[in-house]
């Protein structure tokens, strides 16, 4: 597999006319591949680098077509149920060629630069008149780095603004290179307690607070806050990160990202359980926001 290699990578999404992901009408590159694994996530396709399937078992007939074409023996029918072996599966798409009811997509896929840029630059005329550009997401762009820093060249020798949006759970001589050609930070912080955020993301936020800092120092950068019910949908942990933004970080901008339950099928067709949450309503949100109001500046969504 090519992952992570200088002139492509592995994205799972190039999604034309985005925007809410930087400024303008954007072009987002979606990079598989993520170092948190928070609970709520919505793209849970793309915390892993390689290939993945999406199986929608409803749609499956049981031809057992995917049985004979897996090289890896990962499909196997039950009592009239087909279910994937998740260990076994390379993800190569072989079961996906074969099905005839499209029950199954392939997840990922290698990319070039010059491939992705191809793409990127139709659209070249709606980012000039709306100052637009183009956004990486993922997943975070910083797992695959030299990935991302080949199509963030690519774009400034293009004249394209560029965003990244991340966690910011890297070290420091990963993002640093990224800086010079990089025109906006999108970055999350999803609470300040280090002990809450262990437990729910799989990683303390020692690191991401601290590159928060460094980053804010020399570009520029709006946080991004999921807003998850029963994690972090209060008054006191939205304040907490209102004041570090405000104290720490020069005060940035912060846009509230509330929750929506949009990626729950996504675990499903990847046979992985969730947690079903309920959205907190406008009211909250709005309140939320309020406090964030009196602290910095409140970026609304477009």
């Amino acid at each position: 597999m090519n992952n992570g290699l200088k002139n492509g990578g592995m994205i799972f999404n190039i999604q034309r006319y985005s925007i809410h992901d930087g400024p303008g009408i954007r072009t987002t590159v979606f990079l598989k591949g993520c170092p948190l694994t928070c609970f709520w996530c919505q793209n849970p396709e793309s915390q892993h680098k390689r290939p993945e399937i999406f199986f929608q078992k409803d749609q499956c007939t049981a031809c057992c077509a995917c049985i004979s074409a897996c090289p890896n023996e990962a499909n196997t029918l039950t009592d009239g149920i087909m279910s994937v072996d998740r260990d076994r599966c390379k993800g190569c798409g072989k079961c996906v060629e074969a099905c005839p009811s499209r029950a199954r997509t392939l997840v990922g896929r290698y990319a070039g630069v010059d491939e992705i840029m191809e793409e990127i630059l139709r659209d070249r005329k709606y980012y000039t008149n709306s100052g637009g550009g183009v956004t990486l997401s993922g997943g975070d762009p910083l797992a695959q780095p030299e990935f991302a820093l080949a199509l963030l060249q690519a774009c400034k020798t293009a004249g394209l603004h560029t965003a990244i949006e991340t966690c910011g759970c890297a070290s420091w001589p990963t993002i640093e290179p990224l800086l010079e050609f990089t025109d906006l930070f999108l970055f999350d912080i999803k609470c300040m307690d280090p002990e809450r955020h262990q437990t729910s993301v799989g990683r303390p936020n020692d690191l991401i607070l601290a590159n928060a800092v460094r980053i804010a120092g020399r570009r520029p950068m709006i946080i991004r806050v999921p807003v998850i019910p029963g994690f972090n949908d209060n008054r006191d942990d939205v304040r907490a990160i209102a004041h570090f933004v405000k104290t720490r970080l020069d005060g940035c901008a912060i846009d509230l990202l509330p929750y929506n339950r949009m990626g729950e099928s996504k675990y499903q067709r990847l046979g992985r359980p969730f947690v079903r949450l309920e959205p907190a309503d406008e009211e909250r949100i709005e309140d939320l926001r309020q406090i964030v109001n009196t602290m910095c500046l409140y970026k609304p969504r477009p």
